[in-house]
């Protein structure tokens, strides 16, 4: 039966995750430490500072070890929500100062709309936090694509490699999971939101993985573009 709603992953799904990491992560890691220094004391950054104290014992006003641990979860690749936070304030002002776009494959902006002209209601859930999504689909090579979204997930909802994110997800679109289908490149994911009754496909997109879509073992349908997926066949 046809999915009511979709739900997409970014990085490695709609998007490069070559983007992400040599463009999007190299420009956090470079000028974060200069906006907190500089903005430490507005009440967006202050506040996931004083999450970040709490979390860790490091002291509030000891600005530069707030830094370091910043820094050191961004390079292990860490997914807690005060750094995604940060990261998305950084990457606003690259945005708007035009220094990047934000990749996002060709087949998918026409894939989105006309989903979305069936009447199918279209989210993304992302490990970047909801404000460093909706900058993504704002400045993408394929121009603003942020209204083609009902909304944004982040890991606000729970980590995206566990079952009660999904289930969170599904009672805040309020539907049934059976309603919704999950678009990922990470098999675990899939597994998370196949466990509790979503509909799952793995994009597996051949500009990000050395390995042939034919040799790669998955619980899921696997397709390499958008322009694959036939929701009618689910």
């Amino acid at each position: 039966m046809k999915p009511i709603a979709i739900v997409t992953d970014i990085e490695g799904t709609t998007s490069s995750i070559r983007f992400v990491k040599d463009v999007l992560f190299v420009y956090a890691e470079q000028f974060l430490p200069d906006f907190i220094r500089d903005h430490k004391d507005e009440r967006d950054v202050s506040r996931q500072l004083r999450a970040i104290s709490d979390n860790t014992g490091i002291p509030y006003r000891n600005t530069e070890a707030l830094i370091a641990q910043l820094l050191e979860w961004m390079r292990a690749d860490e997914k807690v929500t005060e750094l995604k936070a940060l990261q998305g304030m950084v990457w606003e002002q690259g945005y708007q100062r035009g220094e990047y776009q934000a990749h996002v494959y060709p087949d998918v902006p026409e894939r989105l709309q006309a989903w979305l002209d069936d009447g199918i209601n279209l989210y993304v859930y992302s490990s970047g936090s909801e404000k460093a999504q909706r900058l993504f689909m704002r400045y993408t090579n394929f121009g603003d694509l942020r209204l083609l979204f009902a909304g944004y997930f982040d890991t606000n909802m729970g980590a995206k490699q566990e079952k009660a994110s999904y289930q969170a997800i599904a009672e805040w679109v309020a539907l049934a999971p059976e309603d919704i289908l999950f678009l990922s490149d990470i098999e675990g994911e899939l597994d998370a939101a196949a466990s509790i009754g979503m509909k799952t496909i793995r994009v597996v997109r051949p500009q990000e993985s050395d390995t042939p879509i034919q040799d790669i073992a998955s619980n899921h349908q696997m397709v390499s573009s958008f322009a694959e997926i036939d929701l009618e066949a689910l």
